[in-house]
């Protein structure tokens, strides 16, 4: 039978973690922002910005970042185990 160290368990669950931020924060990335419009028939993007309208990031990308900072703790707590 195997048995795990908290190390190791810790460096997986930090492992898990960071891949799933990682896809979260890739999402993130290829979003259209909210003040973008794409026009199929011209095949133009039009742009109406407005500071109150603008929203840069969504929760994909927060909860991502977030879990990538989660990982790195872990990895940071099981080298020291």
């Amino acid at each position: 039978m195997v048995t795990y160290t908290p190390g190791v368990v810790l460096s997986m669950a930090g492992y898990a973690l960071g891949a799933l931020g990682g896809v979260l924060v890739f999402v993130e990335f290829f979003q259209l922002p909210s003040y973008v419009t794409y026009r199929e028939n011209l095949g133009s993007y039009n742009v109406t910005l407005s500071p109150k309208d603008a929203r840069e990031y969504t929760w994909a990308g927060r909860a991502g970042a977030l879990l990538i900072a989660l990982a790195f703790a872990l990895q940071f707590v099981a080298a020291f185990l």
